[in-house]
Parts: C-alpha cells; structure tokens; sequence
C-alpha cells in the first residue's frame, strides 16, 4: 500500500496567492488585417505583415508548487499555485518563494528541484501547468505479487511505499516472491530505527542543539509517493545493467516508525553471491541518496529533520558502492535509516 504524505507538525493550507488570471481576460490579440496589433497585445498575434508593438508581453505561466518536509512545516503549505513571467525556470520560482517566505531562503544550498516528477536542473524552463517539487534534504503498501514474469532467469522486482508495519518475516516473504530454482543467492537487508541521533539536515542544526544528549524515540517518514516509485524503478534498471540481477525488492516505510523497528528492505536474488552482494548494497546506497523521502527524529519534545542533499543521479560506475567487501556495514546516516 502506498503511504499517505506525512509528517510532523503538517499544516494544511492548499490556497495561496497569485493564481493566474480568469481564462479570456487577456485583451483582443488579433488585430484586423493590415494594421498593427493593439498595445500589450500577446507576441504572435499581430495581423500579417505587420510586427506586434514593441514590448508586447507574454502571457505569464501558473505552476503548481509541492512542498516537503521542513519547507512544508516553515510555509504552512503542502502546496500552492504560483504565477511566474513566461520562460522562467525553478530557481525563479524559488526566488519567488523565498521572498514570500523568507525562512526558506537559507536553505537553498541543499534544495533540488523536480518538475513533473522528475529531477531537473535550476535553469530548466517551466511550462503552464508543471507540477515543480521543492526536494529537502533526503534520509540518508499491500502484500501484491512482483512484477515481472515468473521462471527461471525472468526479471522480477518489488518496489513499495508501506504505510503499515512491516511483518517479522518480511525477508523470507520478498525472497520467495522473487526466487527462483536457478538462484543460489539471496542477500537481505534491513533498516531499523535506532536510539542514537543522526546529522541534522542544513537548517535544522539549531533544532538538534535543542534535543542534544536525547534518546531517539521514533522515526517519522514522508515522501513525494510517485516519484519514489519512479526513482526506485531508475535504481532497479541501474542494478540490472551493472550487475545482472534482475529480481530485486526495495520497500520502504511512510509515516511513523517505533524505536528497533525496520523502515527499509532491500532483497537481492542471483545465481551467485557476488553479484548479489553488489546488487544490494547499491541498491540501499541509491535510495538513501537519491529517492525524495524524508526523515525527522522524534524526541520526548520535539523532531530534528535529518539527513543531506538529494544527488539527483546515479553514481558514476567504478565508484565505493558495489564493489566493498559483503561483510563491511553499511554506513548510515541519522536515528536508523
């Protein structure tokens, strides 16, 4: 099942100002044949042969802006409608933001932008109707049958977003979904919330000096849902390509998770134990960095967001993950994972 937004301290609020204006309230932009177009009239719209006036504008765009996380808890808003000039890009739009809420502005070395679900660059033009996503600083579903055909050698892979709990067995469940006679290897991991605080995300260093010295009690999770899945099936292809390994599960936690319990697994299946070692720890180490989730530590009085810049691709090959010996641990960052 997929998990719901969530997180703490959310704050509703789907209004904002700066809506574009009522569809035809633009002036007439056609001018009659042989004279010139009206003044402030829409470039392109001039009669043949005759140029717009100079300094006709275009008309602006409206995009629609999802919030996350701590930019979700310093707005109040988990989204809003913004009205930008035409040809602008995210760092325009978050300009805009800033300058309406300036809380967000210290926190832009660490911000990444997506547009329609994707990840895209400051420069990258926007268009009327984009959905732009403001990224955070990232954390370092129903029981439905894999996807891919069964048989030997066939490509099989589970990636899931789960609101609910996940069971004690849920390794030896994922293995005998992906599985087949012709693998010898099955590597698993398992991600849980540990009592120990992590590194604050940028921003939230104040908010940790607060809790310093506090136990961990809980984990909170939250995540922009379809572009997990989107990068999680990126990362899965990733490992196919490097690696070989075709049938592999990620599933993730959303929502609250208690102290020792798991928020992340990771199953690898393969003819040998090589490759499967490589397939899952590269496949932890891409969600950790790249997939949009969010983590905050919950203390007795308060929560720390944790956590580092989204990279918004994958590694270059011949990099660490991969290729480190199975037995060393993998390194994570904050109250778990």
């Amino acid at each position: 099942m997929v998990g719901r937004d969530a997180g703490p301290g959310a704050a509703e609020g789907h209004a904002a100002e700066g809506h574009a204006a009522e569809p035809g309230a633009a002036a007439e932009r056609h001018a009659a044949e042989g004279h010139a177009a009206e003044p402030g009239a829409a470039e392109g719209h001039a009669a043949e042969g005759h140029a717009a006036e100079p300094g006709a504008a275009r008309l602006p765009i409206r995009v629609r802006v999802r919030l996350f996380a701590m930019h979700r808890e310093l707005t109040g808003l988990r989204q809003l409608d913004l009205e930008l000039p035409a040809g602008s890009n995210p760092e325009d739009a978050w300009a805009s933001l800033a300058a309406r809420f300036p809380s967000l502005a210290p926190g832009r070395p660490s911000v990444r932008f997506a547009v329609n679900g994707a990840y895209a660059a400051p420069d990258a033009t926007l268009a009327d109707g984009d959905e732009l996503a403001l990224i955070p600083p990232v954390s370092g579903g129903a029981d439905e049958p894999a996807t891919g055909p069964a048989g030997a050698g066939a490509p099989r892979r589970i990636l899931e977003l789960r609101a609910d709990p996940f069971p004690p067995d849920l390794l030896a469940r994922l293995e005998a979904r992906l599985a087949t006679p012709a693998d010898g290897a099955v590597v698993g991991f398992v991600g849980r919330t540990r009592v120990t605080p992590g590194s604050p995300a940028p921003g939230e260093e104040a908010a940790a000096e607060r809790h310093a010295g506090e136990p961990v009690e809980s984990l909170d999770y939250e995540a922009h849902e379809p572009m997990v899945l989107a990068v999680l099936a990126a990362i899965a292809d990733e490992v196919a390509a490097r690696f070989g390994v075709v049938r592999l599960a990620i599933v993730h936690r959303t929502g609250n998770v208690q102290l020792g319990a798991p928020s992340v697994a990771v199953v690898a299946v393969a003819p040998h134990r090589d490759v499967a070692f490589a397939a899952a720890r590269y496949a932890i180490d891409e969600t950790k960095a790249r997939a949009p989730i969010w983590k905050a530590e919950r203390f007795a009085g308060g929560h720390v967001w944790t956590g580092e810049a989204a990279r918004t691709a994958a590694r270059e090959q011949g990099g660490a993950q991969g290729g480190e010996p199975a037995a060393e641990e993998v390194r994570e960052q904050g109250g778990g994972t």
